[in-house]
């Protein structure tokens, strides 16, 4: 007979969707967001400045440079990086506080963090029960290049940075639990929504039926 699930133990997920830029996985996140009333986001520390209307410990929370170093020091981040000047990072403790309350946690990161994620996740079992990884990617490079172009916001060499970039990014999607090939954004969030459904279904997740 198989024995009761403890009170204690979650099914919370911890869910790590990751894509090369202008794979549309802050979209997708957005989406699931909504959709998901019981999946949030880690709020992820930041050295640069607030932005008009942004308020600290509810769109992140904002830290100086020595601070966010003595975090990193201290070994409190699950991933952490540095972009154009200013530095990332996701706390272990956000995200252990989320799935302890029940909580799924959804994480949109690169490939680095999703893989500075698996790494902790795998010396650390409760974040390795929890931790359900995606990799959402375009079907071609010339998608992608479509895409970033319609974006009209990067110049052409920088276009073709990220696409050199993104190459290297999509080579990494053996990694992940699951490969999503993106459709449509209606398409991408049911394939996602999918997922997620199919992992709180898993044996090791689920109580025993009544009557067992």
């Amino acid at each position: 007979m198989k024995p009761p699930m403890p009170a204690e133990q979650s099914n919370a997920l911890l869910l790590v969707l990751s894509a090369p830029s202008g794979g549309g996985k802050t979209t997708v996140s957005t989406k699931l967001l909504q959709r998901n009333s019981n999946l949030a986001r880690a709020i992820t520390c930041t050295t640069r400045p607030p932005r008009p209307g942004e308020r600290d410990g509810v769109d992140y929370y904002f830290l100086d440079a020595g601070h966010f170093l003595k975090r990193v020091q201290a070994g409190n981040f699950l991933e952490h990086a540095t972009v154009y000047g200013n530095s990332y990072g996701t706390l272990k403790a956000e995200v252990l506080s989320k799935l302890r309350q029940g909580k799924d946690v959804l994480l949109s990161v690169d490939v680095q963090g999703a893989a500075a994620i698996r790494t902790q996740a795998a010396e650390d079992a409760e974040l390795g029960t929890a931790l359900v990884t995606v990799f959402l990617t375009p079907p071609s490079i010339a998608i992608l290049e479509e895409r970033l172009r319609k974006r009209n916001q990067d110049l052409s060499t920088v276009i073709q940075k990220r696409l050199a970039h993104a190459r290297q990014e999509i080579a990494q999607w053996k990694h992940f639990d699951y490969l999503v090939v993106s459709s449509s954004i209606d398409e991408d969030v049911r394939r996602m929504q999918a997922i997620i459904d199919a992992e709180k279904m898993r044996q090791s997740r689920s109580a025993p039926p009544l009557g067992e």
